[in-house]
């Protein structure tokens, strides 16, 4: 293993990331203060048009932040209080949040331990008359089962929503007909423009998506305090708006985002070359139906109590890590009205004790890479 990094590694350097892209994205923020139109201004229609394109002409609907997004997506659906809404056990806790705070129940199901993602079949358990919703969380950056989980709703009458927060371009391709991109197969998919995320803005911001001409008038309206015009107001909503600024800056991001993507796939072979088939850690599992953006390169340590000790030698060795997420949140206090019990749901849970995500971003060099793969081998010996 080498003394020290060749460089400074980073968890995310987003100074690195737009340092070739920093003139252009001072002219977009000095157009934005210019024409002073803060808040939906020309830059926001635009930047909807532009991200429709990319997600192959969808409905584009701007909004504050991503747990909003959630929120107005499963408020789109008018579920009766205290609806069933089914969620991972294994996600952030705003999945959860979003549903809980409409009076709706947030039902959990337990994920698979490759993918992290939600589990068809406990997804199919967890069903019952209740239920207004499924919400597939395409974690890290790879899609959950789609195809299964469009079947379930579709089969059970319920609706589908994804939260594309961490995979924003990743496309699914199902058993038959054309691929499908994460985030458009639901009835309103869901992303966040929180900074750290592979398309991230410079504070907070959201958009929704959806195929359905209707619902994406709704949801606009939603989102500006249930107008349908200037001080008319048909329905409940929210003050949840993009800023133009930000999108203004998200524009000048949004055409490097293929490229970008490339770079994280590129890292993320690397790690997998060095890390393959390394005793006591499994490597991200690849669904081949899916693609992977890799928001995240996450590990999981097959050996119990290892993690916690790897994190620690890899931060005296100069490499960052994460632990995304160390409590399932049925687990957490504010979620103890729901009635679960640990051990209900024991792969969110042994995730939660054994997963370790390590540095990846655009512009890791592969001797970072190597040094940080170094780092783990030596860690585990």
């Amino acid at each position: 293993m080498p003394a020290a990094p060749p460089a400074p590694i980073h968890l995310l350097d987003l100074p690195a990331q737009h340092a070739p892209i920093r003139a252009a994205l001072e002219t977009a923020a000095a157009t934005c203060l210019h024409q002073a139109a803060f808040i939906q201004g020309p830059a926001v229609e635009a930047f909807s048009r532009e991200l429709s394109q990319y997600l192959g002409d969808c409905h584009v609907v701007p909004c504050a932040n991503g747990t909003d997004a959630l929120q107005l997506a499963l408020m789109s659906l008018r579920l009766p209080a205290g609806a069933e809404v089914i969620v991972p056990a294994f996600t952030y806790v705003a999945t959860l949040e979003a549903a809980a705070v409409l009076g709706l129940r947030p039902v959990p199901a337990d994920v698979l331990a490759g993918t992290f993602n939600l589990d068809p079949q406990a997804v199919a358990a967890a069903l019952t008359p209740q239920t207004g919703a499924i919400v597939a969380v395409h974690l890290f950056g790879q899609c959950a089962d789609l195809q299964a989980l469009r079947q379930l709703a579709d089969q059970h009458g319920v609706a589908l929503i994804e939260d594309n927060a961490q995979a924003i371009g990743a496309t699914f391709q199902p058993e038959t007909g054309p691929t499908w991109v994460a985030g458009t197969v639901g009835e309103v998919g869901t992303t966040s423009f929180f900074p750290s995320k592979n398309l991230g803005g410079f504070g907070d911001g959201g958009a929704l998506f959806t195929r359905d001409e209707n619902r994406a008038a709704y949801l606009r309206q939603l989102a500006n305090h249930g107008q349908t015009r200037k001080y008319h107001h048909q329905h409940i909503g929210l003050n949840s708006r993009l800023d133009t600024l930000q999108a203004a800056l998200l524009r000048v991001k949004l055409p490097h985002l293929p490229a970008w993507t490339v770079a994280r796939q590129r890292v993320a072979a690397h790690y997998d070359e060095l890390l393959g088939g390394l005793p006591g850690l499994r490597i991200p599992a690849r669904d081949p139906r899916s693609t992977h953006v890799f928001h995240q390169y996450t590990i999981t340590l097959t050996e119990p109590g290892r993690r916690d000790a790897l994190q620690a030698f890899l931060a005296a060795h100069g490499v960052p890590s994460a632990v995304y997420y160390p409590l399932p949140n049925h687990l957490q206090p504010a979620y103890a009205y729901l009635g679960y019990q640990a051990g209900q749901f024991p792969v969110a849970e042994q995730l939660g004790r054994t997963v370790l995500s390590l540095p990846i971003h655009p512009t890791l060099t592969p001797e970072q890479v190597a040094y940080a793969a170094a780092v783990v081998r030596a860690g585990l010996a």
